[in-house]
Protein backbone atom coordinates (compact mmCIF):
# COMPACT_ATOMS: atom_id res chain seq x y z
CA UNK A 1 0.00 0.00 0.00
CA UNK A 2 1.13 3.53 -0.79
CA UNK A 3 -0.32 6.32 1.36
CA UNK A 4 -1.40 9.39 -0.61
CA UNK A 5 -2.68 11.53 2.26
CA UNK A 6 -3.49 11.56 5.96
CA UNK A 7 -6.13 13.53 7.90
CA UNK A 8 -6.81 13.92 11.61
CA UNK A 9 -10.29 13.09 12.95
CA UNK A 10 -12.17 13.87 16.17
CA UNK A 11 -9.64 16.40 17.46
CA UNK A 12 -6.78 13.97 16.92
CA UNK A 13 -8.34 10.93 18.55
CA UNK A 14 -8.17 9.15 15.20
CA UNK A 15 -6.82 9.63 11.69
CA UNK A 16 -7.72 8.51 8.20
CA UNK A 17 -5.42 7.39 5.42
CA UNK A 18 -6.17 7.56 1.72
CA UNK A 19 -4.15 5.01 -0.23
CA UNK A 20 -3.12 5.05 -3.87
CA UNK A 21 -6.07 2.83 -4.81
CA UNK A 22 -8.49 5.42 -3.36
CA UNK A 23 -9.39 3.35 -0.29
CA UNK A 24 -9.82 5.13 3.05
CA UNK A 25 -8.85 3.44 6.31
CA UNK A 26 -9.08 4.83 9.84
CA UNK A 27 -6.98 4.20 12.95
CA UNK A 28 -7.57 5.35 16.52
CA UNK A 29 -4.85 7.25 18.37
CA UNK A 30 -4.90 4.81 21.30
CA UNK A 31 -4.54 1.85 18.91
CA UNK A 32 -1.57 3.44 17.16
CA UNK A 33 0.09 4.29 20.47
CA UNK A 34 -0.49 0.80 21.86
CA UNK A 35 1.01 -0.74 18.72
CA UNK A 36 4.00 1.58 18.37
CA UNK A 37 6.97 -0.27 16.89
CA UNK A 38 9.79 1.72 18.51
CA UNK A 39 12.40 0.14 20.80
CA UNK A 40 11.04 1.97 23.86
CA UNK A 41 7.63 0.37 23.41
CA UNK A 42 8.56 -3.09 22.15
CA UNK A 43 11.54 -5.35 22.82
CA UNK A 44 13.83 -5.79 19.84
CA UNK A 45 13.66 -9.39 18.69
CA UNK A 46 10.66 -10.74 20.57
CA UNK A 47 8.41 -7.75 19.84
CA UNK A 48 6.86 -7.96 23.31
CA UNK A 49 5.58 -4.76 24.87
CA UNK A 50 7.78 -3.04 27.42
CA UNK A 51 4.97 -0.85 28.72
CA UNK A 52 1.39 -1.43 29.85
CA UNK A 53 -1.80 0.25 28.73
CA UNK A 54 -1.86 2.24 31.98
CA UNK A 55 1.49 3.82 31.07
CA UNK A 56 -0.26 5.80 28.31
CA UNK A 57 -2.34 8.92 29.00
CA UNK A 58 -6.04 8.12 29.11
CA UNK A 59 -7.00 10.84 26.61
CA UNK A 60 -4.20 10.27 24.14
CA UNK A 61 -4.43 12.25 20.91
CA UNK A 62 -2.48 12.82 17.71
CA UNK A 63 -0.87 16.25 17.43
CA UNK A 64 0.35 15.77 13.86
CA UNK A 65 0.69 13.08 11.21
CA UNK A 66 2.50 13.01 7.89
CA UNK A 67 3.44 10.53 5.17
CA UNK A 68 6.09 10.04 2.53
CA UNK A 69 3.97 7.41 0.80
CA UNK A 70 5.77 4.40 2.26
CA UNK A 71 5.36 5.20 5.95
CA UNK A 72 3.26 7.19 8.40
CA UNK A 73 4.85 9.48 11.03
CA UNK A 74 2.75 10.33 14.09
CA UNK A 75 3.33 12.65 17.07
CA UNK A 76 1.20 11.99 20.17
CA UNK A 77 -0.13 14.37 22.83
CA UNK A 78 0.40 14.91 25.68
CA UNK A 79 3.56 12.74 25.59
CA UNK A 80 5.18 14.42 22.62
CA UNK A 81 6.21 10.93 21.48
CA UNK A 82 6.96 10.43 17.78
CA UNK A 83 6.66 7.04 16.08
CA UNK A 84 6.64 5.73 12.53
CA UNK A 85 4.64 2.92 10.89
CA UNK A 86 5.43 1.26 7.54
CA UNK A 87 2.51 1.55 5.12
CA UNK A 88 2.63 -2.20 4.44
CA UNK A 89 2.36 -2.93 8.19
CA UNK A 90 -0.70 -0.70 8.50
CA UNK A 91 -2.33 -2.41 5.52
CA UNK A 92 -1.68 -5.83 7.05
CA UNK A 93 -3.17 -4.83 10.42
CA UNK A 94 -6.07 -2.69 9.22
CA UNK A 95 -9.24 -3.18 11.29
CA UNK A 96 -11.44 -0.53 9.61
CA UNK A 97 -13.45 -2.84 7.39
CA UNK A 98 -17.00 -3.98 7.06
CA UNK A 99 -17.39 -7.72 6.81
CA UNK A 100 -20.48 -9.86 6.60
CA UNK A 101 -19.21 -13.32 7.43
CA UNK A 102 -21.58 -16.28 7.72
CA UNK A 103 -21.66 -18.28 10.90
CA UNK A 104 -19.13 -21.08 10.63
CA UNK A 105 -16.69 -19.25 8.36
CA UNK A 106 -13.04 -20.26 8.10
CA UNK A 107 -10.05 -18.31 6.83
CA UNK A 108 -8.31 -18.58 3.48
CA UNK A 109 -5.64 -20.87 4.95
CA UNK A 110 -8.19 -23.69 5.29
CA UNK A 111 -9.55 -25.82 2.44
CA UNK A 112 -12.41 -28.19 3.16
CA UNK A 113 -12.54 -31.57 1.44
CA UNK A 114 -14.32 -34.85 1.03
CA UNK A 115 -13.50 -38.03 -0.84
CA UNK A 116 -12.11 -35.83 -3.64
CA UNK A 117 -8.88 -35.48 -1.64
CA UNK A 118 -8.08 -39.21 -1.97
CA UNK A 119 -6.05 -38.99 -5.23
CA UNK A 120 -3.92 -36.12 -3.93
CA UNK A 121 -3.35 -36.86 -0.24
CA UNK A 122 -0.44 -34.62 0.84
CA UNK A 123 2.61 -36.66 1.80
CA UNK A 124 6.33 -36.29 2.52
CA UNK A 125 9.23 -38.64 3.19
CA UNK A 126 10.59 -38.40 6.73
CA UNK A 127 14.22 -38.02 5.66
CA UNK A 128 13.33 -35.22 3.23
CA UNK A 129 11.33 -33.41 5.90
CA UNK A 130 14.18 -33.77 8.37
CA UNK A 131 16.90 -32.52 6.01
CA UNK A 132 15.02 -29.97 3.89
CA UNK A 133 13.15 -27.17 5.67
CA UNK A 134 11.24 -26.36 2.49
CA UNK A 135 9.94 -29.94 2.28
CA UNK A 136 8.97 -29.79 5.95
CA UNK A 137 7.29 -26.44 5.36
CA UNK A 138 5.19 -27.84 2.51
CA UNK A 139 4.09 -30.73 4.73
CA UNK A 140 3.18 -28.46 7.64
CA UNK A 141 1.36 -26.15 5.21
CA UNK A 142 -0.75 -29.15 4.13
CA UNK A 143 -1.60 -29.94 7.74
CA UNK A 144 -2.73 -26.34 8.24
CA UNK A 145 -4.75 -26.32 5.02
CA UNK A 146 -6.31 -29.80 5.11
CA UNK A 147 -5.92 -30.76 8.75
CA UNK A 148 -4.36 -34.01 7.59
CA UNK A 149 -1.23 -35.36 5.89
CA UNK A 150 0.77 -38.56 5.45
CA UNK A 151 4.43 -39.30 6.01
CA UNK A 152 6.47 -42.20 4.65
CA UNK A 153 9.91 -43.52 5.55
CA UNK A 154 9.37 -43.47 9.32
CA UNK A 155 11.30 -46.21 11.13
CA UNK A 156 8.84 -49.01 11.99
CA UNK A 157 10.21 -49.05 15.52
CA UNK A 158 8.59 -48.39 18.85
CA UNK A 159 8.73 -44.70 19.73
CA UNK A 160 9.96 -43.55 16.30
CA UNK A 161 6.92 -41.29 15.89
CA UNK A 162 8.41 -39.00 18.55
CA UNK A 163 11.08 -38.02 16.01
CA UNK A 164 8.32 -36.79 13.72
CA UNK A 165 6.73 -34.67 16.46
CA UNK A 166 10.16 -33.20 17.21
CA UNK A 167 10.36 -31.83 13.64
CA UNK A 168 7.83 -29.13 14.53
CA UNK A 169 7.10 -29.15 18.25
CA UNK A 170 6.75 -31.21 21.38
CA UNK A 171 4.85 -34.28 22.47
CA UNK A 172 1.93 -33.64 24.77
CA UNK A 173 2.12 -36.29 27.46
CA UNK A 174 -1.16 -37.54 28.93
CA UNK A 175 -2.27 -40.26 31.31
CA UNK A 176 -1.67 -42.63 28.38
CA UNK A 177 2.04 -41.71 28.43
CA UNK A 178 4.26 -40.00 25.84
CA UNK A 179 2.84 -42.41 23.29
CA UNK A 180 0.22 -45.13 23.35
CA UNK A 181 -0.37 -48.46 21.65
CA UNK A 182 -3.13 -49.19 19.15
CA UNK A 183 -2.54 -52.90 18.83
CA UNK A 184 -5.25 -55.16 17.49
CA UNK A 185 -5.13 -58.80 16.51
CA UNK A 186 -7.53 -61.05 14.67
CA UNK A 187 -9.01 -63.81 16.85
CA UNK A 188 -7.57 -62.11 19.93
CA UNK A 189 -7.02 -63.69 23.32
CA UNK A 190 -8.14 -60.41 24.87
CA UNK A 191 -11.06 -58.20 23.84
CA UNK A 192 -8.70 -55.21 24.07
CA UNK A 193 -7.19 -56.48 20.82
CA UNK A 194 -10.46 -56.47 18.91
CA UNK A 195 -10.69 -56.10 15.16
CA UNK A 196 -13.98 -54.25 15.25
CA UNK A 197 -14.27 -51.05 13.24
CA UNK A 198 -14.33 -47.66 14.92
CA UNK A 199 -16.64 -44.80 14.00
CA UNK A 200 -14.97 -41.58 12.82
CA UNK A 201 -14.25 -39.52 15.90
CA UNK A 202 -12.03 -36.89 17.48
CA UNK A 203 -9.78 -38.02 20.30
CA UNK A 204 -10.00 -37.11 23.98
CA UNK A 205 -13.00 -34.74 23.87
CA UNK A 206 -13.10 -35.12 27.65
CA UNK A 207 -9.97 -32.97 28.04
CA UNK A 208 -9.66 -29.20 28.42
CA UNK A 209 -7.83 -28.25 26.38
CA UNK A 210 -8.26 -31.09 23.93
CA UNK A 211 -5.05 -32.36 22.25
CA UNK A 212 -4.94 -30.42 18.99
CA UNK A 213 -2.78 -32.83 16.97
CA UNK A 214 -2.63 -36.59 16.83
CA UNK A 215 0.04 -38.69 15.10
CA UNK A 216 -0.46 -42.38 14.29
CA UNK A 217 2.45 -44.48 13.01
CA UNK A 218 2.19 -47.99 11.59
CA UNK A 219 4.66 -50.62 12.83
CA UNK A 220 2.84 -53.68 11.57
CA UNK A 221 -0.22 -54.29 9.43
CA UNK A 222 -0.58 -57.81 8.09
CA UNK A 223 -4.33 -58.09 8.68
CA UNK A 224 -6.92 -58.14 5.94
CA UNK A 225 -8.97 -54.95 6.09
CA UNK A 226 -8.44 -52.48 8.89
CA UNK A 227 -8.05 -49.55 6.53
CA UNK A 228 -7.63 -46.12 8.10
CA UNK A 229 -10.19 -43.43 7.35
CA UNK A 230 -10.31 -39.67 7.85
CA UNK A 231 -13.21 -37.23 7.53
CA UNK A 232 -13.01 -33.44 7.33
CA UNK A 233 -15.29 -32.38 10.17
CA UNK A 234 -15.40 -28.81 8.85
CA UNK A 235 -16.73 -30.06 5.51
CA UNK A 236 -19.30 -32.19 7.34
CA UNK A 237 -20.43 -29.14 9.29
CA UNK A 238 -20.70 -27.13 6.07
CA UNK A 239 -23.03 -29.83 4.74
CA UNK A 240 -25.01 -29.79 7.97
CA UNK A 241 -25.50 -26.02 7.64
CA UNK A 242 -26.68 -26.38 4.07
CA UNK A 243 -29.13 -29.16 4.86
CA UNK A 244 -30.47 -27.87 8.19
CA UNK A 245 -29.16 -24.63 9.71
CA UNK A 246 -31.22 -25.23 12.83
CA UNK A 247 -29.34 -28.45 13.50
CA UNK A 248 -26.03 -26.61 13.20
CA UNK A 249 -27.23 -23.94 15.61
CA UNK A 250 -28.36 -26.51 18.18
CA UNK A 251 -24.99 -28.31 18.25
CA UNK A 252 -23.19 -24.97 18.46
CA UNK A 253 -25.57 -23.40 20.95
CA UNK A 254 -25.59 -25.93 23.77
CA UNK A 255 -22.70 -27.67 25.57
CA UNK A 256 -22.28 -31.40 25.34
CA UNK A 257 -20.53 -33.36 28.07
CA UNK A 258 -17.72 -35.89 27.69
CA UNK A 259 -15.98 -38.06 30.24
CA UNK A 260 -13.37 -40.78 30.67
CA UNK A 261 -13.14 -42.97 33.76
CA UNK A 262 -11.45 -46.06 32.34
CA UNK A 263 -8.46 -46.17 34.69
CA UNK A 264 -8.02 -46.06 38.45
CA UNK A 265 -7.43 -42.52 39.66
CA UNK A 266 -8.49 -40.96 36.32
CA UNK A 267 -11.70 -38.94 36.00
CA UNK A 268 -11.54 -36.65 32.98
CA UNK A 269 -14.55 -34.47 32.20
CA UNK A 270 -15.26 -31.62 29.79
CA UNK A 271 -18.29 -29.47 29.05
CA UNK A 272 -18.05 -27.97 25.57
CA UNK A 273 -20.32 -27.63 22.54
CA UNK A 274 -19.76 -30.17 19.79
CA UNK A 275 -19.37 -27.25 17.39
CA UNK A 276 -17.14 -24.49 18.75
CA UNK A 277 -17.47 -21.01 17.26
CA UNK A 278 -15.56 -17.83 17.98
CA UNK A 279 -17.38 -14.61 18.98
CA UNK A 280 -17.30 -13.52 15.33
CA UNK A 281 -18.77 -16.80 14.10
CA UNK A 282 -15.48 -18.38 13.02
CA UNK A 283 -15.53 -22.17 13.08
CA UNK A 284 -12.88 -23.18 15.62
CA UNK A 285 -13.40 -26.85 16.28
CA UNK A 286 -15.52 -29.97 16.42
CA UNK A 287 -15.73 -32.51 19.26
CA UNK A 288 -17.39 -35.70 18.08
CA UNK A 289 -16.96 -38.98 19.95
CA UNK A 290 -20.01 -41.05 20.78
CA UNK A 291 -18.00 -43.49 22.92
CA UNK A 292 -16.89 -40.71 25.25
CA UNK A 293 -20.15 -38.77 25.39
CA UNK A 294 -21.59 -38.37 28.88
CA UNK A 295 -25.29 -37.77 29.54
CA UNK A 296 -26.30 -34.40 28.11
CA UNK A 297 -27.73 -32.32 30.94
CA UNK A 298 -27.45 -28.77 29.59
CA UNK A 299 -30.03 -28.89 26.82
CA UNK A 300 -33.54 -27.69 27.77
CA UNK A 301 -36.27 -30.35 27.87
CA UNK A 302 -38.11 -28.75 24.97
CA UNK A 303 -34.96 -28.85 22.80
CA UNK A 304 -33.65 -32.33 23.63
CA UNK A 305 -35.50 -34.21 20.89
CA UNK A 306 -34.34 -31.74 18.25
CA UNK A 307 -30.81 -31.80 19.67
CA UNK A 308 -30.62 -35.56 19.22
CA UNK A 309 -32.01 -35.19 15.71
CA UNK A 310 -29.18 -32.74 14.97
CA UNK A 311 -26.62 -35.07 16.55
CA UNK A 312 -27.89 -37.97 14.45
CA UNK A 313 -27.92 -35.82 11.31
CA UNK A 314 -24.25 -34.91 11.78
CA UNK A 315 -23.34 -38.55 12.46
CA UNK A 316 -25.07 -39.59 9.25
CA UNK A 317 -23.20 -36.96 7.21
CA UNK A 318 -19.88 -38.09 8.70
CA UNK A 319 -20.56 -41.68 7.60
CA UNK A 320 -21.45 -40.83 4.01
CA UNK A 321 -18.99 -42.34 1.49
CA UNK A 322 -18.44 -38.92 -0.07
CA UNK A 323 -17.16 -37.62 3.27
CA UNK A 324 -14.34 -40.09 3.77
CA UNK A 325 -10.82 -40.67 2.55
CA UNK A 326 -9.66 -44.25 3.11
CA UNK A 327 -6.15 -45.66 2.86
CA UNK A 328 -4.24 -48.76 3.94
CA UNK A 329 -1.29 -48.04 6.19
CA UNK A 330 1.97 -49.95 5.74
CA UNK A 331 4.84 -50.26 8.19
CA UNK A 332 6.90 -47.05 8.13
CA UNK A 333 3.92 -44.82 7.31
CA UNK A 334 2.38 -42.21 9.59
CA UNK A 335 -0.50 -39.81 9.41
CA UNK A 336 -1.20 -36.65 11.35
CA UNK A 337 -4.59 -35.05 11.97
CA UNK A 338 -5.75 -31.75 13.38
CA UNK A 339 -7.78 -33.25 16.22
CA UNK A 340 -9.97 -30.14 16.49
CA UNK A 341 -11.13 -30.64 12.91
CA UNK A 342 -10.42 -33.98 11.23
CA UNK A 343 -12.07 -37.16 12.49
CA UNK A 344 -10.32 -40.51 12.12
CA UNK A 345 -11.58 -44.06 12.07
CA UNK A 346 -10.67 -47.65 11.33
CA UNK A 347 -12.50 -50.15 9.20
CA UNK A 348 -13.12 -53.61 10.64
CA UNK A 349 -10.75 -56.39 9.71
CA UNK A 350 -10.75 -60.19 9.73
CA UNK A 351 -8.58 -63.09 8.68
CA UNK A 352 -5.05 -63.86 9.69
CA UNK A 353 -2.52 -61.27 10.77
CA UNK A 354 -2.21 -58.36 13.18
CA UNK A 355 -2.31 -54.58 13.19
CA UNK A 356 0.00 -52.47 15.39
CA UNK A 357 0.02 -48.69 15.44
CA UNK A 358 1.47 -46.23 17.92
CA UNK A 359 0.02 -42.81 18.56
CA UNK A 360 0.99 -39.62 20.33
CA UNK A 361 -0.41 -36.14 20.81
CA UNK A 362 1.15 -32.77 20.09
CA UNK A 363 -0.03 -29.17 20.03
CA UNK A 364 -0.93 -27.18 16.94
CA UNK A 365 0.67 -23.98 18.20
CA UNK A 366 4.10 -25.59 17.86
CA UNK A 367 3.35 -26.70 14.31
CA UNK A 368 2.04 -23.27 13.30
CA UNK A 369 5.04 -21.58 14.93
CA UNK A 370 7.50 -23.74 13.00
CA UNK A 371 5.57 -23.19 9.78
CA UNK A 372 5.52 -19.41 10.29
CA UNK A 373 9.27 -19.40 10.96
CA UNK A 374 9.89 -21.34 7.74
CA UNK A 375 7.57 -19.11 5.71
CA UNK A 376 9.17 -15.95 7.08
CA UNK A 377 12.68 -17.29 6.52
CA UNK A 378 13.79 -16.79 10.10
CA UNK A 379 17.38 -17.96 10.76
CA UNK A 380 16.41 -20.25 13.60
CA UNK A 381 14.08 -22.12 11.26
CA UNK A 382 17.10 -23.29 9.25
CA UNK A 383 18.95 -24.81 12.20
Amino acid sequence: MTINSVNLLDEGRALSLISSDGRTTRFHAIWLRDNALDAHTRAVGSGQRLVTLLDYPEDIRIESASTNGQSLAVRFLPEGKEVSFPAAWLAEHCYDREESRPKGWTGEAISRWGSDLAPTIPSVDFTNAKNDRRALGRWLHSVRRYGFALMTGVKPESGALLEVAALFGYVRETNYGRWFEVRSEVNPINLAYTGLGLQAHSDNPYRDPVPTLQLLACLENSAEGGDSMVVDGFKALETLQQENLGHFDLLAGYPARFEYAGSDGIRLRAKRPMIELGPDGELLGLRFNNRSAAPFTDIPFDEMTDYYAAYRHLAEIIERPESEVTFKMAPGELFIVDNTRVLHARKAFSGAGSRWLQGCYADKDGLLSTLAAIEEGLPEAAE
